[in-house]
C-alpha cells in the first residue's frame, strides 16, 4: 500500500484571489474550474504532473494532503487501523482525519509520475512548493507523528528544531509533511510551506504578487495570501528539500 503520488491542498474562504495568486508564485496554469461546486482548480505546470490545487471552502481555510494510492479501499481501512476516524466516502475519494483532527483524503492514482521542476524568477531566486507543515497541539504532537510516519512509511526524523518532525518521501513524489508542535492547544490546522533559495528575494516577488508579510522566524518567512490564508517560505534548498 505504497503512495504514488501526493497533493497539496490550498484550501481558503476566496478560490478567485487565492488562485490567481498561487498560479503566479509557483508558475502554474490553471485549469477549468471542477467539482460539484466548482469549487476546485488544479495547477497545470508545463511538462510534469500536477501537484497543487486550490479549493474553495467555508471558514478561514488552511491546507490538507492528498494521497494517491493503488488500492483506495485497503489503504483507507489501514488508516482507520492506525487512528484515522470521519470516514467519507465519495465515488473517487475517501476524506478522513488524522487522530488529532487533520483532514487528508485518499484517492486513486492515475499514473503521475513527474514532479514539477523547482520555479526560477526573474531575479533567479528558485523556489517550489514542496511542503504540508501540520499544526497540532503539544499534547496531540507525539501521536500525530507516530500516525503520519506509520501511515505514509517515509524517512521519519526529527527537525532541526525540537516543535518540528519532518516526513520526507522519495524523491520522486512532490509535496512532504512536517508536523509542528504549537505552544499552545488549539485545533488542527495545516499550512504550505515553500522551499526558497533566498527568503529577503522570495518575500519581495511575493508581496509584488500580492502577499503580506506577517513576521520572520529562524530560517523562515511567515506571508499571508490575497484570500487571507497563511503560509511559509523556509530556507530549504528547493532542489533537495534539506
Amino acid at each position: 500500500m505504497v503512495i504514488r503520488w501526493t497533493y497539496a491542498f490550498i484550501d481558503r474562504p476566496a478560490a478567485g484571489p487565492a488562485t490567481s495568486f498561487w498560479s503566479a508564485v509557483t508558475g502554474t496554469r490553471t485549469s477549468t474550474p471542477w467539482g460539484d461546486r466548482n469549487e476546485f482548480t488544479t495547477l497545470l505546470p508545463d511538462g510534469a504532473d500536477a501537484c497543487l490545487v486550490t479549493q474553495a471552502v467555508g471558514g478561514p481555510g488552511g491546507a490538507h494532503p492528498d494521497l494517491a494510492v493503488d488500492d483506495l479501499p485497503s489503504f483507507t481501512e489501514r488508516a482507520r487501523r492506525l487512528g484515522a476516524r470521519g470516514e467519507d466516502r465519495h465515488p473517487e475519494l475517501t476524506v478522513l482525519r488524522s487522530p488529532g483532527g487533520q483532514p487528508f483524503c485518499v484517492v486513486p492514482w492515475r499514473g503521475q509520475r513527474t514532479r514539477p521542476p523547482v520555479l526560477t524568477g526573474p531575479d533567479g531566486t528558485a523556489s517550489r512548493l514542496d511542503q504540508i507543515c501540520l499544526d497540532v497541539s503539544p499534547a496531540a504532537f507525539e501521536r500525530e507523528v507516530d500516525f503520519w510516519a506509520a501511515l505514509t512509511g517515509w524517512d521519519s526524523r526529527p527537525g532541526v528544531h525540537p516543535e518540528f518532525h519532518v516526513l520526507r518521501p522519495p524523491r520522486d513524489l512532490p509535496v512532504r509533511l512536517l508536523v509542528q508542535r504549537l505552544d499552545e492547544p488549539r485545533p488542527a490546522s495545516a499550512h504550505p510551506d515553500m522551499a526558497c533559495s533566498d527568503l529577503a528575494a522570495g518575500r519581495a516577488l511575493h508581496e509584488r504578487a500580492g502577499a503580506e508579510f506577517v513576521r520572520d522566524g529562524d530560517g523562515w518567512t511567515v506571508m499571508r495570501d490575497p484570500a487571507g490564508g497563511t503560509y511559509c517560505l523556509t530556507g530549504r534548498d528547493p532542489v533537495t528539500g534539506e
